[in-house]
């Protein structure tokens, strides 16, 4: 065993909730029933989260986090974060995996002591990109506790939205097109969707910066049903991007459309890299009527296809994701990781 494959080993020990990829014949079109706060099981406390990027004192279920690593683009903070030390941490910027690393985005823990600009500095981004990506100005003050977003190069973190193209974007923020499609691995201009989140390397905010508070689509109690069996067990609260993760611990589970509406996209693939899709893993989007987005990462197989219909309660998946299994992804065990872009995640509550 090389020290690759020794530090792939230790970091997995750190990592996320995953899952087995198991085989299983088509399912036909099931449903379950429509409720899922009466049957929701959490596994972890009591505390809620109210944001989507998580404030002083607010905390993640894994213990002592210092390095969060989240994906670079596509709904995806789709798959949990993994938890690093410090020392694992700089193991990796100085040796085998920098070019991976340097393509994740990093949510960063405040220390005592931290500036702004120490942080910039230790992430060698400008201040201008750190202050972007977490609605700061020069003048904002930080807390220990409190949770940065930090973008692996300089430039602009980028939502896609209705209408977005590459080009249109690169205009937007001063950046080159082709630039744009290398870092998020983008076949072309048709390769982004709703939801989607870029990184704009040497992207710069036009004035005057756009508000980042969200207009939330309001979703009834009922809109959205716990996308796995009863009982719904969270096995991971609310994460970057406004993600939860569910789990009965077994792969092969059915995972159903927790609402109706079209399938965007479905990315699957036989790479048994961690990194495969940014570290999500095979997954599939969901637009619904109200245009909010649903995200499934980390599923094993896919029953359904771009551009198909789907009704809530339909069977759309397997759970999967062993690792070094095709399509797991960065994780450690079977779950779902389930995002919402557009509104609220109902199971935050």
């Amino acid at each position: 065993m090389d020290k690759k494959e020794i530090l792939i080993g230790t970091i997995i020990l750190f990592g996320l909730v995953s899952f087995s990829f198991c085989f299983f014949s088509t399912a036909p079109a099931e449903r379950v029933p429509g409720g899922w706060s009466s049957n929701l099981v959490e596994s972890i406390g009591n505390e809620g989260f109210g944001d989507l990027f998580l404030g002083p004192g607010q905390r993640f279920s894994l213990e002592s986090p210092d390095f969060v690593l989240v994906e670079k683009n596509s709904l995806t903070s789709l798959a949990p974060p993994t938890t690093f030390t410090p020392q694992v941490f700089g193991a990796l910027v100085g040796g085998y995996e920098t070019e991976d690393i340097k393509k994740i985005i990093v949510e960063y823990e405040v220390e005592e002591g931290d500036s702004l600009g120490q942080i910039a500095a230790k992430f060698d981004i400008t201040l201008e990109t750190l202050l972007w990506a977490n609605n700061l100005n020069k003048d904002s003050i930080i807390k220990p506790g409190q949770k940065l977003i930090i973008s692996p190069v300089s430039g602009v973190i980028h939502h896609v939205k209705t209408g977005d193209t590459v080009s249109e974007i690169a205009q937007k923020y001063k950046a080159k097109t082709e630039d744009i499609k290398s870092f998020n691995e983008l076949s072309g201009e048709a390769d982004i969707f709703i939801g989607d989140i870029l990184i704009v390397p040497d992207g710069v905010m036009p004035p005057p910066p756009p508000s980042y508070a969200p207009t939330w689509v309001a979703l009834a109690d009922s809109y959205f049903i716990c996308p796995i069996a009863s009982p719904c067990r969270i096995t991971q609260r609310l994460h970057w991007y406004n993600a939860i993760d569910f789990s009965h611990g077994n792969c092969g589970e059915p995972i159903y459309a927790a609402a109706g509406g079209q399938i965007l996209k479905v990315k699957l693939t036989n790479s048994t890299s961690r990194w495969a899709f940014s570290g999500a893993g095979n997954h599939l989007t969901i637009l619904h009527p109200n245009g909010v987005v649903t995200m499934y990462g980390h599923i094993a197989t896919s029953f359904v296809n771009p551009g198909e219909q789907v009704s809530q309660g339909q069977i759309i998946a397997l759970m999967g994701g062993q690792p070094g299994t095709p399509g797991a992804g960065m994780s450690s065990g079977c779950h779902l990781h389930f995002g919402v872009t557009g509104a609220r995640n109902p199971f935050s509550k």
